[in-house]
């Protein structure tokens, strides 16, 4: 009688067991994609997946980090995103569209602010990239899945880690 009550038991474990790892498989498939969001004073709200992110025209850039070794960060020029999401560049950035700004914020809360003029090739040679890869890799964790990447700068503090909403603002309308 001790050994059916073991063998109920067991057989009880590992249903719970298999129950539970079915329930973390859900969980895993239900968890949400990477996105990123282009809001603001554009036509229509953008969110980009990250396949949608790689089908995009892509450059790579080489960031010194601090020990002086290089890291190549591959992904889309910002400008192209804005492009897409409708906001003014070209012949359209003129007058008030130049009283205009990107804010960039990450999952975490950080912010940082671009001037439109900044990410147009017409006025500045600045090559800022929504990165998501890292030396021929995806960007892990803290780093993604979307790091802005100003490799110009001098300092690394507008390279946003974890990037996840862009919010386009016309001071002039």
């Amino acid at each position: 009688m001790t050994s059916m009550k073991c063998s109920a038991f067991r057989v009880l474990s590992l249903i719970c067991l298999c129950a539970s790892v079915a329930r973390g498989q859900t969980s895993q498939e239900q968890a949400p994609l990477p996105t990123l969001t282009v809001s603001g004073d554009i036509p229509s709200r953008l969110v980009l997946k990250a396949e949608d992110v790689a089908k995009m025209p892509r450059e790579k850039v080489l960031v010194p980090e601090q020990d002086g070794t290089k890291v190549e960060y591959e992904g889309v020029p910002l400008r192209e995103i804005l492009i897409k999401a409708g906001v003014p560049m070209g012949k359209e950035l003129r007058g008030k569209a130049l009283a205009s700004y990107v804010l960039a914020k990450a999952r975490d809360g950080y912010q940082v602010v671009f001037t439109l003029a900044e990410v147009a090739p017409e006025f500045a040679n600045e090559s800022i990239l929504v990165a998501d890869k890292r030396d021929g890799k995806p960007l892990f964790g803290y780093q993604g899945p979307f790091r802005l990447v100003c490799p110009n700068d001098k300092a690394g503090a507008r390279s946003v880690r974890m990037l996840q909403d862009l919010e386009f603002v016309r001071l002039q309308k």
